[in-house]
């Protein structure tokens, strides 16, 4: 892990700015619902060991409702001192939540913890002036990456200038785009280029049903006449949370795409069909997203990592039908699957 001192945050924006597999981080539970230590440290081993770049903890899928209690600074804790064994540098995302004054002592936490960057999830009230405000807020504490978060889990739509206002903002150092709208989607690319932070800001795709085509595709941008190019360098996901040696993979594949190779260009376009096909099973499209953190987990239970699909809500749970959808994606790409890599580790990251 990189130390918090000023220099090692440069370095770990500058990994952030090269773009990176960005796992956002489950809750590993018990059966009664408490924190799985072994379990939540193996989770995170295994993430390093496959190749993720950073960690994202604190956020959607770890569970909103760790914010306000005394789980979140365990819970973050334990991915920074897990992190801290690997033998290579990983980047340190927490997510924040809530009204300015929750946001920046949750980003004050996560400093101390020596997290390196802050997701802010935006908070459904404010007006836009007032998301602007929070962001500068905590971003006086650490580099913010701004949130498009989808309506489905809590999001809300933000207007094209509230993204070029967002993107001005010196401390923000990337933005995780995931409305699941291309629409919307390029009211960030468009606010990002009006800024003119296309060479310094990273962009990062969210957007779980279209993430081969976001990490590959060209965008240029047309601006005040001038035609100006920008790109997704990496992804910080839900979906990354699972497969991870194969997103790894699929990462290194989308930078050749990006760079000519029409062939990876086309392999690429087939897998991300069949990526969104999984990701639909696993996110329970079918059911307005309910069963999105079970679906996760159950992943990662079959390959042994968790003990169980459990939510701190008991009435989170797989919805109906959600189960046989799994089954049915588990069977159809096992070439997006990585069961060899994690049963040759597991043990080790149990231990």
């Amino acid at each position: 892990m990189l130390s918090p001192d000023v220099a090692e945050t440069v370095s770990a924006r500058d990994l952030f700015r090269r773009g990176l597999v960005i796992p956002a981080h489950p809750l590993a539970l018990t059966a009664d619902r408490r924190l799985d230590e072994r379990r939540q440290r193996a989770l995170t081993r295994y993430y390093v060991e496959a190749g993720a770049g950073g960690l994202a903890v604190g956020v959607h899928t770890t569970q909103f409702a760790i914010h306000g209690t005394a789980l979140l600074a365990p819970v973050l804790e334990l991915a920074a001192t897990t992190a801290a064994e690997a033998s290579r540098d990983v980047v340190l995302v927490a997510g924040v939540v809530g009204p300015t004054a929750q946001a920046v002592a949750e980003a004050e936490l996560a400093a101390s913890l020596g997290y390196h960057m802050v997701l802010l999830t935006p908070h459904p009230d404010p007006s836009e002036d007032a998301l602007i405000e929070r962001a500068r807020a905590v971003g006086a504490v650490l580099p913010v990456i701004g949130f498009y978060m989808q309506s489905a889990v809590g999001g809300r739509p933000l207007s094209r200038d509230f993204w070029t206002r967002f993107a001005s903002v010196e401390s923000v150092v990337g933005i995780k785009v995931a409305p699941f709208d291309r629409y919307r989607t390029l009211d960030v690319l468009h606010g990002v280029c009006r800024a003119g932070r296309e060479g310094d800001l990273a962009l990062y795709t969210g957007n779980d049903d279209h993430i081969l085509a976001d990490l590959i595709a060209p965008h240029r941008v047309v601006v005040d006449g001038r035609q100006v190019e920008v790109e997704f360098v990496g992804g910080l996901l839900g979906q990354w949370a699972v497969w991870v040696r194969r997103a790894v993979d699929l990462l290194e594949e989308a930078g050749r795409a990006r760079a000519g190779d029409a062939a990876a260009v086309r392999r690429l376009l087939t897998l991300d069909g069949h990526l969104t096909d999984a990701n639909a099973a696993i996110f329970d499209v079918a059911h307005g997203f309910h069963g999105c953190i079970p679906g996760i987990h159950e992943i990662l239970r079959r390959q042994g990592l968790l003990a169980g699909n459990w939510c701190l809500d008991p009435a989170e749970t797989l919805s109906t039908g959600q189960l046989k959808e799994i089954d049915r994606i588990w069977a159809a790409y096992p070439w997006l699957r990585d069961d060899d890599f994690v049963a040759e580790g597991l043990d080790r990251w149990l231990s």
